[in-house]
């Protein structure tokens, strides 16, 4: 028998190509039901509809709103969610804090309410996360001690001091970040909206005895993602400048690593996850390319192929 997948924010380009990816890996296996709300920051039409595979339904309602979920759970009893619908701008959720709380904290526990009212225990919830949480994780220092830190301040960034110290004063340098060694720090609302997100479903599916896979995920491109939404990702923002015969504005020094993760390798931890549920009732999991790059590197990189003026190191 197929199982019902239901996928929250699952018309975005992570959804979309997971439903792609696991069709595929998996056919016959899935049938998908697609919630979300089109937000146009993210959807400038509709066209995402021709994009969602045979197998899927669309549904159309927002997170936040519990008559929304009702609807939803008489049209589907779901063996598996996957969680994925969520505001993402970091900078903008220093201004639209509300927004992002409202979707993402809110959204989440009308989520739980709504299978705790239609009495629904779905097999396995998969939680999309994000890096973010980890803030400026931890760094170290000369003599190999282990600091961890919380985030910059205005002072620090106006005397273009873009890496932490110890209190020597001497410069440290950044550890990555893994879920089972770095204690998460958020630094923006975005963040913590995220991290609020895990904290409410370990609470309640340990409380109801149901499987939860965090999924941290790095910083996801790929086919699909919105080019025109300038909160998507710098990956995006900087393909859409290089195209445009812009120069990229680069910030701070230019040496900020990130780890890019193609968002078919995210498809592919979603489809492990689901085929492999946690043995311990919950698990987080870093997902990433596992290597990382600097911001520069990528400017340079995107500058070249596209043939568009050098990135500016802008400070």
């Amino acid at each position: 028998m197929t199982k019902k997948v239901l996928i929250t924010g699952g018309a975005g380009f992570i959804g979309l190509n997971t439903m792609k990816y696991m069709n595929r890996e998996a056919p016959n296996q899935y049938e998908f039901y697609v919630f979300d709300n089109l937000h146009p920051q993210v959807h400038k039409d509709g066209s995402f509809v021709n994009n969602l595979p045979n197998n899927a339904t669309f549904l159309s309602g927002n997170v936040e709103k519990s008559d929304n979920w009702d609807t939803i759970f008489k049209c589907v009893t779901p063996d598996i969610i996957i969680h994925l619908a969520a505001e993402t701008g970091t900078g903008q959720s220093l201004t639209e804090a509300s927004r992002h709380g409202r979707v993402n904290v809110v959204g989440t526990t009308e989520l739980l309410d709504a299978l705790h009212r239609h009495t629904i225990q779905p097999e396995h919830i998969i939680l999309a996360s994000s890096r973010a949480v980890y803030g400026d994780g931890e760094w170290k220092d000369q003599d190999e001690c282990v600091h961890a830190v919380s985030t910059r301040d205005h002072s620090m960034l106006e005397n273009a001091q873009w890496d932490y110290r110890d209190n020597k004063g001497r410069s440290m340098v950044p550890l990555a970040s893994r879920a089972d060694r770095t204690s998460p720090s958020p630094t923006n609302i975005y963040a913590a909206t995220k991290l609020a997100q895990e904290h409410i479903c370990r609470a309640w599916c340990t409380a109801f005895e149901i499987p939860l896979s965090v999924l941290r995920f790095q910083n996801v491109y790929g086919p699909g993602q919105a080019l025109d939404n300038s909160y998507t990702g710098i990956i995006a923002l900087f393909s859409k400048l290089s195209y445009e015969g812009k120069s990229i504005d680069v910030y701070e020094d230019g040496l900020i690593d990130r780890d890019f993760v193609y968002v078919l390798d995210v498809s592919q931890a979603i489809l492990k996850a689901i085929q492999s549920p946690p043995r311990d009732a919950q698990r987080v999991l870093d997902i990433g390319s596992g290597s990382s790059v600097t911001v520069l590197e990528v400017a340079e990189k995107l500058s070249n192929i596209a043939h568009s003026p050098k990135p500016v190191i802008s400070g």
